[in-house]
């Protein structure tokens, strides 16, 4: 929770255009989806089926924008705060990775136990959450899935942010059916990442469907608690699936049709239509504002055509995103949004829908966007920092038709596709927008805290708590797992991927 004086840093919450309801709130995120890989964006329709019905059921939103990364995407989303203002866009896992600290002039570290340790890092409790808010404002608050921002301090972790219901796993990327994690900085072995209200639970299963599986619970258990009750609990419910992030093993159904990664994202279109289902069954479809989008552009730049740039790119194919909102009676079907919206706008949007208070010590970067989205008005936003000096990545802003990454130059509008380069002719552009994201990295606050260790080095289960009285079941599934790992890597080599150099990433494999 936010500590000290409060200060009123943005808007507050104003009146509700529709018609004052609070709605329940179902967000449901994606990752590392590309642009065209939705039917409705040039893929085959019949591979996603469910998020098709969306679009034909709500409004796209196509200049709609996330971050380049899981993580950062994660942390804006829940802050309404750009990453660099939380140092987010570094990823946690980040400070145990050699190439990666000494972006920052650091190295690895040792634990009091003599063994190389990861720094811990992540979202800072002194950070006020989205979930935080909606919870004061009197909504039910629960997260299914993927979380990312945090995986050790027990305040770091969705229970010591705001959610009063927690399930899925807190790192990257698990194995989709063990629900093990490679503890990947730097140690090279699996851990176990599988809970529910910050407990270890063994399920077995996939793990797509075991997140469908809980939200559709939650929604159910949510009905049934609130059934009668004059006065109800409305519901906020973030379901943020690592589908289809790799590594991509084995998937329970349509391989053969569709090959890996089709087949994994037609299992999320599959969890996509049990939620949106269950919603619609349960008699809250007609006050629920279901919302789809994806962290970050996929992994390949054929996957975001036409737009350029990949994943953990600042170009267009690593953050624009396709974005669906639905809610009967208050967005027109079938419907476009082509207004400038963030993913941090979600902050101020849902603090106004939900009454609640936009008051906080942090400084907020989000912009109430519901008259935009339920109304005729133009975006009030001209402008989206992306990146600014400090992370691994080049810096990177857009304001209005121009976007600088780097010390490139694009007009966006007349060439969206970012083909041409015209820093060269535009200096006086190219100055400006310098300057601009210049004087937004002065707005970086200091890096604290890199002098907490992970210790044990290589735990069994993630959560500082959560390792310290590990069950045997655990110990055997790890172990077993480990066994068949490979024991030495070749010098030089890591089975994850290095730094960025000039701004680009070499992925390996597993689909980071």
């Amino acid at each position: 929770m936010v500590m000290g004086a409060l200060a009123l840093v943005s808007e507050a919450a104003a009146a509700s255009p529709v018609d004052g309801s609070r709605p329940n709130i179902v967000f449901i995120l994606a990752d590392d989806v590309g642009w065209n890989e939705f039917g409705f964006n040039g893929l085959d329709p019949k591979l996603t089926p469910h998020i098709n019905k969306l679009r034909e059921d709500g409004v796209s939103l196509d200049n709609f924008y996330v971050h380049a990364v899981c993580a950062p995407t994660r942390a804006a989303f829940l802050t309404g705060r750009y990453a660099f203002r939380t140092w987010s866009d570094w990823r946690s896992e980040d400070f145990g990775k050699p190439s990666y600290l000494a972006k920052l002039g650091m190295k690895l570290v040792k634990n009091k136990e003599d063994e190389e340790t990861r720094r811990i890092h992540g979202l800072s409790t002194k950070e006020r959450t989205v979930a935080e808010l909606l919870k004061d404002a009197g909504y039910f608050t629960s997260i299914s899935g993927k979380w990312h921002c945090g995986e050790w301090l027990p305040g770091q972790l969705p229970m010591g942010q705001g959610f009063m219901h927690q399930y899925g796993h807190y790192g990257w990327g698990i194995d989709y059916n063990n629900k093990c994690i490679l503890h990947n900085a730097p140690a090279r072995f699996v851990v176990y990442d599988w809970h529910r209200n910050q407990r270890p639970v063994y399920e077995p299963g996939y793990a797509t469907d075991l997140i469908a599986s809980e939200a559709v619970n939650v929604i159910a258990n949510h009905r049934m608690t609130q059934s009668g009750k004059k006065e109800q609990l409305p519901l906020f419910m973030y379901v943020a699936f690592n589908a289809i992030h790799g590594p991509l093993e084995e998937i329970p159904r349509y391989v053969e049709e569709h090959g890996k990664r089709y087949a994994a994202l037609k299992c999320l279109d599959d969890a996509v239509g049990r939620i949106v289902g269950a919603v619609d069954e349960s008699g809250y479809k007609d006050n629920t504002l279901v919302i789809f989008a994806n962290d970050n552009g996929g992994l390949r730049e054929e996957m975001n055509a036409p737009y350029r740039g990949t994943k953990n790119t600042n170009y267009e194919g690593g953050v624009r995103v396709p974005c669906l909102m639905r809610w009967p009676e208050k967005i027109k079907p079938g419907s476009t949004n082509s207004g400038m919206m963030h993913v941090t706008d979600f902050y101020n949007t849902f603090a106004t829908l939900a009454g609640g208070s936009l008051k906080q010590e942090h400084k907020l970067d989000g912009m109430n966007m519901t008259d935009v989205i339920f109304g005729d008005a133009k975006s009030k936003r001209n402008e989206i920092v992306f990146e600014v000096s400090g992370s691994v990545r080049f810096p990177a802003i857009r304001k209005g038709d121009y976007k600088l990454v780097g010390k490139e130059l694009y007009n966006i509008v007349k060439d969206p596709g970012e083909k041409k380069d015209i820093a060269a002719g535009n200096p006086k552009v190219v100055a400006e927008l310098t300057q601009l994201v210049e004087a937004y990295g002065k707005e970086r606050p200091p890096l604290t805290g890199m002098d907490r260790l992970m210790s044990p080095a290589l735990p069994w289960v993630y959560g500082q708590e959560e390792n310290e009285n590990v069950a045997q079941w655990i110990k055997d599934e790890v172990s077993k797992i480990r066994a068949t790992q490979p024991q030495t890597w070749a010098p030089g080599t890591t089975p994850w991927p290095q730094a960025p150099k000039d701004g680009k990433i070499i992925y390996t494999g597993d689909g980071r």
